[in-house]
């Protein structure tokens, strides 16, 4: 079971890091002494180090600036792997120097500390990491992509002002739309997977499906205007169908490992 959550903490750690182009190399130094030290005082040292080494092969084969060399079959793998982990292993019944203090209770019990790095590595999974399993997806399937299918904007003539105006407006500084540039989807995404986990594991289906439901109304008008080539709707299908599998594969994983 540790060895699952410190790949998956380890994984999305690294994804979350690198978002900070200028200076991630800082980033990546420190993620890694932290995990070093959790690692150490867990008694989980060498499975630490080895989920540093899929960390960095995962930052390799799931690239953000550009389409991943492998597809979303990296994802597939490390799932495969943790689910293995899981299975096979099970949870430690001693947890180094940081075991001998742990103590986290919960509506339903006690929380081990093996269960709880579980829940943490899938939970930060969830934010970033997910993402590029969904656009790895995307750009395997060859889906149309809304940003990078629409044409440049074509720039209007300036209209034609009076002298005076003309003047002021000069110099005057532009003043930039709040909403410019923001990216809803690197955003709703993860606090969809987020709730998905979250609901699932406290069997609260009802609400999950009315969730998912409201996701499709909400979509239905631009759908709607999709016309003959059916884009958007595989767009939105794709998307949000890899989207929820992570998150109901999130929480399987750990559902399994508390019930073990």
């Amino acid at each position: 079971m540790i060895i699952a959550g410190l790949m998956l903490l380890a994984v999305g750690a690294a994804d979350l890091v690198r978002q900070f182009a200028p200076r991630r190399w800082i980033g990546y130094l420190t993620v890694t002494v932290i995990l070093l030290i959790l690692g150490s005082v867990s008694d989980a040292l060498l499975p630490m180090i080895a989920a540093l080494i899929v960390g960095t092969l995962w930052v390799w084969c799931m690239p953000s600036e550009r389409q991943a060399p492998l597809g979303f079959w990296p994802a597939v793998l490390l799932g495969v792997v943790s689910v293995g982990a899981v299975v096979w292993f099970g949870a430690r019944t001693e947890a180094g120097l940081i075991g001998e203090v742990w103590a986290l209770r919960s509506p339903f019990g006690d929380v081990p500390f093996d269960l709880a790095v579980l829940a943490l590595g899938a939970g930060v999974f969830l934010l970033e990491s997910a993402n590029l399993v969904v656009r790895a997806a995307l750009d395997g399937e060859h889906t149309w992509r809304p940003l990078e299918s629409a044409a440049a904007p074509v720039p209007e003539a300036p209209a034609p002002v009076t002298e005076g105006v003309a003047a002021a407006d000069q110099g005057a500084p532009a003043v930039r739309d709040p909403r410019a540039g923001f990216k809803g989807g690197r955003l709703i995404g993860p606090l969809e997977r987020i709730l998905v986990m979250i609901l699932t594991l406290a069997a609260a289906y009802p609400i999950l499906a009315a969730m998912l439901a409201a996701k499709g109304i909400v979509r239905f008008p631009e759908i709607s205007r999709d016309g003959e080539t059916g884009a958007r709707a595989e767009y939105f299908l794709v998307g949000s169908l890899v989207s929820w599998v992570i998150g109901l594969g999130a929480a399987f994983l750990v559902w399994w490992a508390a019930h073990s």
